[in-house]
This record gives structure tokens, C-alpha cells and sequence, in this order.
């Protein structure tokens, strides 16, 4: 039952907030299948980045068990405490999943071009600490360059 209520609602939310896909029709069974798979797929790389960057954010890391699946949700102390410190240990600010992704992608790569030459060499912005311990956390290198 609970892992049912989690897909519906991972379902919406990579529908509507996470990544704004919207309803798409296909006429071939072939795309819609392939559509749904992309989902499926979106939804279990969500997932993990939920678990994974749960430091970060709001997200309940070890949410209280409840006897009715229909009461109301119950908060952890541990998310509690986020939610009135408003920051983490280091100073950096918790974050919503959706505003996680959106500090994330101010990592971008530059093209710079020194006045009077014809020669552009590609910058990497330097990240924030947040962004290198979010890429830490998932076991991937911060790329060089963006391809």
C-alpha cells in the first residue's frame, strides 16, 4: 500500500514539479510504451536523488511509522529541527528537492573569449560547496566539461 501511494505521487511530481512533463498522446502503442519506460525510468533516478541528497533537503530521512495510511503525516524530530534551523551544520541553507535541482543547474560551463584575440577557452563555474557535496553524495564526479 505505501509503495503504491509513493508511485502515484512520484507520478505527479515528475508530471508537474520536478520535471514539468505534460500530458503527451502518442498513436503508435509503441511510443506510448516507450513513454511510460522513460517515466518509470525518471521516477527511480528521482528517487535515488530524493535518498541521496536527503542531507540537503527538507525530506524526511526516517519518517515516523503509522498505523493508518489515511491519518495525517507525522514529521521526525530530525526534520523538525531542519525546518526551524533553516540551515545545516556548515551554513548551507536546506533546500527543496526542486530548488536542490535549481541551485544544481547554475553549475554551468562558459565560453570566454579574451578581448582582442580570437581564442575561446570553456570555464567550469566554480561550484558551491553545496554543489560539490550533492555530487559527492551520488558517487559522481563534478564534469570538467558539458557535452
Amino acid at each position: 500500500m505505501q509503495s503504491a501511494l509513493l508511485l502515484e505521487r512520484d507520478f505527479r511530481h515528475i508530471k508537474s514539479d520536478d520535471l514539468d512533463l505534460r500530458p503527451v498522446f502518442h498513436r503508435l502503442e509503441e511510443r506510448g510504451k516507450a513513454h511510460v519506460l522513460i517515466c518509470m525510468l525518471t521516477c527511480h533516478l528521482t528517487w535515488h536523488l530524493r535518498r541521496a541528497w536527503a542531507p540537503f533537503t527538507f525530506t524526511d530521512e526516517k519518517p515516523p511509522e503509522q498505523d493508518n495510511p489515511v491519518a495525517a503525516a507525522r514529521r521526525s524530530a530530525a526534520v523538525q529541527a531542519k525546518a526551524s534551523y533553516q540551515h545545516d551544520p556548515a551554513g548551507r541553507p536546506y533546500r527543496s528537492f526542486c530548488g536542490l535541482l535549481e541551485h544544481l543547474a547554475t553549475l554551468t560551463r562558459n565560453q570566454v573569449r579574451y578581448t582582442g584575440t580570437q581564442v575561446t577557452i570553456a570555464m567550469l563555474a566554480e561550484p558551491t560547496s553545496t554543489q560539490r557535496q550533492a555530487f559527492e553524495l551520488i558517487g559522481a564526479p563534478i564534469p570538467l566539461t558539458l557535452t
